[in-house]
């Protein structure tokens, strides 16, 4: 499987990031392994600086260092009705995807599948780093977003566009697929673990040396070259 194989006519699908996995013991919020600093600095009470001084660099600026409203035991409602920490959602352990990912190889679907993006470093714009010139991926089918992700916002007033830059949303795993038949093979695996998957987009001709990320969702409609 090689991202330079990703082309005109793909069927992206997106694999959630929060939730409970068959293999996961607890609620994960989905926020994985990117912009933590920010995330819960942002989002927790300056108190937390005079209690865990080792736990920032003292040549930071201080309006920056724990600036928000919330305490590490304030109560966030997650999807399931459930009342988690906030805390404990930043410090949710990334989700693995390797056993779906190994059905998925096992029962032979590599030939059909263009390309894979673990949604990290860049989050919703990652696949720039892969995409030849003349391609637009357009993700018009977002999962839903996540309370993490809602509350870190609420917290840091960061502008949704820049949210999908930072923060993967919702999916941190996408394939690209060649046709209908793999992209739900994909989907079927993924809920048999208990992970939510769907169809979140499709990759469409752009113009001549131009490659970009369109994405579509509740918050708005952004554009990434």
């Amino acid at each position: 499987i090689d991202n330079g194989n990703i082309s005109q006519g793909d069927i992206v699908v997106g694999l959630s990031s929060s939730g409970r996995a068959t293999y996961e013991t607890t609620y994960n919020s989905g926020i994985g392994s990117n912009g933590l600093t920010s995330a819960r600095h942002d989002t927790f009470e300056k108190a937390l600086a005079g209690e865990f001084p080792e736990s920032f660099d003292p040549s930071m600026p201080r309006d920056l260092v724990y600036s928000g409203d919330l305490k590490l035991e304030d109560l966030v409602e997650v999807d399931n009705g459930e009342k988690v920490p906030a805390g404990k959602l930043v410090l949710s352990p990334t989700r693995s995807y390797a056993p779906i990912v190994k059905r998925i190889l096992a029962e032979d679907h590599r030939k059909s599948i263009h390309g894979m993006v673990h949604c990290s470093g860049g989050a919703q714009t990652k696949v720039l780093h892969f995409l030849n010139e003349g391609l637009h991926v357009v993700k018009n089918n977002m999962l839903k977003t996540p309370p993490v992700f809602r509350m870190i916002q609420e917290q840091s007033k960061t502008p949704w566009e820049e949210m999908y830059k930072v923060f993967n949303m919702g999916h941190r795993m996408e394939f690209y697929c060649a046709d209908q038949a793999t992209a739900d093979a994909i989907i079927a695996i993924s809920k048999s673990f208990d992970v939510e998957a769907q169809i979140v987009g499709k990759v469409e001709a752009a113009q001549p040396g131009e490659k970009r990320v369109t994405i579509e969702s509740e918050h708005g409609h952004f554009e990434y070259r």
